[in-house]
Parts: C-alpha cells; sequence; structure tokens
C-alpha cells in the first residue's frame, strides 16, 4: 500500500477536512497557505512561485517564512523551473508586457533559505510543466500564460518515482484565480483523472468527508 499524499490548495475546503489532510502521509501546501487553520496543521512541503511578484512578497516580508506551514515543512518546492521561465521570457514581453517582472527569479534565494533551516529544496523540473501543457490541450485552454502551480504540482507528484503507487487526494481547489492559469481548462482535466481513479478529490463543501472520485 502506498502512502497517502495530501496536495492542498489555498480555496475553501469542507468543514472537518482538517482532520482527513492531517491523517495523510505526506502533504503539499502552496504559497503563503491562508487556508491553513480551516483545511488541518500538517504541512510537509510548500510550493512556491518562485518567480516575480508571488516570490518577492514570501522572501521579502516576515509574513511567509514565519508561518507555521513554513516552519513545520521539511521541504521547500520550486514550481517554476528557471531556464523554463527565462525562455518564456521573450515571447512574454510581445504578448504580455505588462508582466516585465513576471520571470524574475528567486530560485537561490528559496534554496538558500532552505538550506539555512534545515529543509530540502527541490525544483519542478521543466518537463513536467510541459507534460500539463500537453494535457491541457485536450480540454481547450484557450490563450493563457502558464499552467497554475497547483497543476504543476499534481503532474510532479503523478509521475515522480518517489511518489509512485501513493494514494494522491486534492482539496482547497476551486480552480478560480488568475485569468493567466487556465483554471476551467484545468478543472476539466482533473475531473478526467478523478474520473480515471488517478487522483481524490475532496470537494470545498460535502456532507461526507470521503473523498470523492468525481469532480
Amino acid at each position: 500500500m502506498g502512502r497517502r499524499i495530501m496536495i492542498v490548495g489555498n480555496g475553501a475546503v469542507a468543514e472537518g477536512a482538517g482532520a482527513i489532510i492531517d491523517a495523510a502521509d505526506f502533504v503539499v501546501r502552496f504559497n503563503l497557505s491562508r487556508n491553513t487553520a480551516q483545511s488541518g496543521r500538517r504541512t510537509d512541503a510548500v510550493a512556491v512561485c518562485n518567480t516575480g511578484r508571488p516570490a518577492n512578497e514570501m522572501l521579502d516580508g516576515p509574513e511567509w517564512r514565519d508561518s507555521a506551514p513554513v516552519r513545520g515543512a521539511c521541504e521547500i518546492w520550486s514550481v517554476r523551473d528557471p531556464q523554463k521561465f527565462a525562455s518564456l521570457r521573450p515571447q512574454l514581453a510581445v504578448s504580455h508586457p505588462e508582466l516585465d517582472d513576471f520571470c524574475d527569479d528567486r530560485t537561490e534565494d528559496f534554496a538558500r533559505f532552505a538550506a539555512e533551516n534545515g529543509k530540502r529544496h527541490r525544483i519542478i523540473p521543466a518537463a513536467v510543466h510541459e507534460a500539463a501543457d500537453a494535457a491541457l490541450v485536450a480540454h481547450s485552454p484557450g490563450s493563457y500564460v502558464v499552467p497554475s502551480s497547483g497543476l504543476v504540482v499534481l503532474f510532479h507528484v503523478l509521475s515522480e518515482p518517489e511518489f509512485s503507487g501513493s494514494e494522491i487526494t486534492l482539496a482547497g481547489f476551486s480552480h478560480e484565480g488568475w485569468d493567466g492559469h487556465p483554471f476551467v481548462a484545468e478543472r476539466r482535466l482533473v475531473a478526467g483523472l478523478a474520473d480515471a481513479g488517478r487522483v481524490h478529490l475532496i470537494a470545498s463543501s460535502s456532507p461526507s468527508l470521503s473523498p470523492s472520485q468525481g469532480a
């Protein structure tokens, strides 16, 4: 029997779902993890947007560094491969000139923070990002900038041998937010993975806290 892996987005979770999340063997949260009080407390890895404004917000102030999820985590995952995002800069300069700082890389700063605090740092490879892009094609994503960090982390866990055979459950995923992510297509993709039994979902509100197989 594989490990139980819980990937917890920053959206709403069902009442009482925190107990299910805390009972997992490995819990991944994201960035500032602002829903931690409602979604349990266990955190083994914090996945971060390691470029642009989100990275600056986390690294340049005390809130992220001093948060309970970051203090409790044993790993920091940089979701954005530096070389991949460097390669995106020229095309974004044309298509999205307002995102002039989107690819500014802070990966080394996250790696330094992790080393100084006894945590493992890993960079999710560009190939994972590209696999997510390829999978989205079948779900009519339209024009978008990049997949969300949640989708990239999900594809990393699904493909990483370290997690092979694990039961993977998602919670706190509303598939809403910045319009540079293809959230409608991501919702369809995740629902398909759930229907195929590759992931389980805990809805944002549910009379039953059993992880569902549906969307």
